[in-house]
């Protein structure tokens, strides 16, 4: 019973955190706050025209019938973003958004809105966008990172695919890892949760 206590946090003043007991705790379920949080994580889909040089260039006889530029082609990425205002303040990272012309949004009720880029920071891989409308949106609010331990649970929602929202658990493995690749990793923070491609700035 003492180390019961003990683990549970009932006797060290970590009364907010233990570990589950018994059959029923451990299939206690997500669902209800994956419920709550989902409507907040949107798809953000980014596109870059890219000017593209045609392989006749300096050859004056192919040049006159198929000219010196290409149409430029359309790169784009797709990545995950939280909506933390209502006002459709999404946080996203950086690399889901660099060098792009345009930016569109997509929530989880299948609505698309344009999006401007307010601010952009490439050693944290963050950027903020503001949804081009005049409605409100769900919001998730932001955590104390701080109190996070190793050995807290985790869920990571987002879109790897584009095809629909995805949801994955794990734990904290690591905080202020270094080596990342990231500069400041100070802020960076491990965890074993499944992170694909295009799941990244997703909810976590």
């Amino acid at each position: 019973e003492l180390l019961r206590g003990s683990v549970a946090g009932e006797t060290d003043g970590a009364a907010d955190k233990r570990v589950p007991f018994g059959r029923e705790e451990m299939e206690l379920s997500f669902a209800p706050l994956v419920r709550e949080t989902a409507p907040a994580v949107v798809n953000v889909y980014a596109s870059q025209q890219v000017k593209a040089r045609s392989p006749f260039m300096g050859d004056p006889f192919f040049e006159q019938f198929f000219g010196r530029q290409m149409p430029p082609r359309v790169q784009s990425s797709l990545g995950s973003g939280v909506i933390v205002d209502p006002s459709g303040l999404v946080v996203t990272n950086y690399h889901v958004i660099r060098d792009a012309d345009e930016v569109k949004v997509a929530t989880s009720d299948g609505r698309e809105f344009e999006s401007t880029i307010l601010l952009k920071d490439e050693s944290l891989d963050l950027a903020v966008l503001k949804i081009n409308s005049d409605g409100t949106f769900p919001v998730i609010r932001f955590g104390d990172s701080d109190a996070l331990e190793v050995g807290d649970l985790v869920l990571a929602i987002g879109n790897p695919f584009g095809v629909g929202q995805t949801t994955t658990s794990g734990i904290v493995s690591a905080l202020a890892r270094t080596h990342v690749g990231i500069s400041d990793f100070g802020f960076f923070i491990q965890t074993d949760a499944a992170i694909n491609p295009g799941n990244s700035g997703g909810a976590l």
